[in-house]
C-alpha cells in the first residue's frame, strides 16, 4: 500500500536575507524548524538546519533500514548500525556528493560480507535511488571491533 508523507514550510523574503520554517509534518514527529541560506552556505548554522541536512538524516535513515533487510534476510540480522551520511552543497552546483559511514555489529558475518550487503543497501534503498542525480554518493563500511 503507498504511503504520503507531507512536509509544511512558509518562507518569509528573499533567498539570501530570508528565513523559512518547517511547520508541520504527516507524523507530527517533527515542526518548528528553522531554516536558511546561511544554515545551506555557512558551518555556523545559528541553530537552523537545511534542506541538506533533512536529507542527510533521511539517507541515513533509509539506507540503516535497508542494509539491516537485506542483512536479516541474509541470515545475519545486525545488532546494531550506527549509521552517518554526509550531504555536500556546492552553491550554484547543489548537491555534489554524499558519503555514508556505517559501522555494524553483525554476529556472523565478515568484513567483505557486510561491505558487500553496505553496497547494496546504498544501491537499493529508496531514498538513494531518488537521489540518483548525485555525482558521487559513496558507503564507507566496517565492522565494529
Amino acid at each position: 500500500m503507498a504511503t504520503d508523507r507531507r512536509a509544511e514550510v512558509t518562507w518569509n523574503g528573499s533567498l539570501m536575507e530570508g528565513s523559512g520554517t518547517i511547520r508541520s509534518t504527516t507524523s507530527g514527529a517533527f515542526g518548528g524548524l528553522d531554516v536558511s541560506w546561511a544554515a545551506r552556505t555557512e558551518d555556523a548554522t545559528g541553530g537552523k538546519t537545511s534542506p541538506e541536512e533533512l536529507i542527510a538524516a533521511a539517507h541515513a535513515a533509509c539506507f540503516s533500514m535497508a542494509l539491516s533487510h537485506g542483512l536479516a534476510q541474509a541470515g545475519n540480522a545486525p545488532d546494531r548500525l550506527d549509521t552517518s551520511a554526509t550531504v555536500t552543497f556546492q552553491p550554484g552546483e547543489g548537491i555534489t556528493k554524499i558519503a555514508l559511514a556505517v559501522e555494524g555489529v553483525v554476529p556472523g558475518l565478515d568484513e567483505d560480507a557486510f561491505r558487500e550487503a553496505a553496497e547494496n543497501a546504498k544501491a537499493n534503498c529508496p531514498v538513494s535511488k531518488a537521489l540518483a542525480s548525485v555525482p558521487q554518493i559513496s558507503v564507507d563500511a566496517r565492522l565494529a571491533r
